[in-house]
């Protein structure tokens, strides 16, 4: 019994193992961080207590947090992103949720990851989310890049926004679109052979997506390949209620929403198309 019990955190671990090691497109083509440009927004020091770019309209009653991919919320082209979403009509969000220590061409990624949990990011960003709502912002969507599609998941779970949109998402998994049931098996014990079904042994639930959820993936992503869109899609067509949409944009790989190359005209073509889609997604469940 004892080693069955063993085979699903073994598997866990295989799981995780095999995806701190396929993610490699992740650090493709970073920012040049020095690049100028005119932007609308302002950086503020204090905003829930992090760093963030902030843009738009301020008296705005529907807000976006846009959570960027590893290398932060200094990106020039997120920053653009998030200038664009405000003349859109809302009051823009860019956190660091890095706290001054994003990913950088030279990072090791076996280490950085670990140590910058997007699910545990989505836990402290909850201050964000309290005085976005202090601020009579009354709907509040995110998007969220490779890194940032992952917390942007982890938020949908909980009751703190209305809608989300994922783009080239990072370790986000069908699993996070369902309800699933699992015990914990360091607080249970065996009995000779037998589960000791006492009542301290706990059956849990994996959270699951509450908010419609837009999904933008490439067809030459490697992270988040198209068969996993698919699978994902597959689980929320099971559920009752949960609006999704999903495109996958052909001949572009990981990063192409805000990692695209400028000088590429189908590049830059693709990334304004996932803007649209965003805004569009936003426009109908931000109301």
């Amino acid at each position: 019994m004892a080693p069955a019990l063993l085979y699903p955190c073994l598997v866990c671990l295989a799981v995780l193992a095999t995806t701190a090691a396929s993610h490699s497109q992740c650090l493709d083509n970073p920012p040049d961080l020095t690049a100028g440009g005119d932007k609308a927004g302002v950086v503020v020091d204090d905003l829930a207590g992090l760093k963030a770019y902030v843009a738009g309209d301020v008296h705005s009653h529907r807000a976006i947090v846009l959570a960027s991919d590893v290398f932060g919320f200094e990106a020039p082209f997120l920053r653009k992103i998030a200038d664009k979403v405000g003349e859109a009509g809302y009051y823009v969000v860019v956190p660091d949720l890095f706290n001054g220590q994003p990913a950088t061409n030279g990072t090791n990624r076996t280490e950085w990851l670990p140590a910058h949990s997007p699910v545990k990011a989505a836990q402290d960003a909850k201050p964000i989310f309290a005085a976005l709502r202090r601020g009579q912002k009354s709907v509040v969507g995110v998007g969220g890049y490779c890194w940032g599609g992952k917390f942007a998941v982890e938020v949908a779970k909980t009751n703190e926004v209305e809608a989300v949109v994922i783009s080239h998402p990072y370790a986000v998994t069908a699993d996070d679109m369902k309800c699933e049931l699992f015990f914990n098996l360091f607080e249970c014990t065996l009995v000779g052979e037998e589960l000791d079904l006492s009542s301290d042994f706990k059956f849990n639930c994996h959270s699951e997506v509450k908010n419609p959820i837009e999904i933008l993936g490439g067809q030459n992503d490697t992270v988040t390949p198209p068969k996993l869109v698919y699978r994902i899609v597959h689980t929320l067509r099971q559920r009752n209620g949960i609006p999704y949409y999903a495109k996958i944009f052909p001949r572009v790989a990981h990063g192409f929403a805000c990692r695209y190359i400028a000088t590429d005209p189908f590049a830059v073509k693709t990334a304004e198309q996932a803007l649209a889609l965003m805004l569009d997604w936003f426009h109908k469940y931000l109301k």
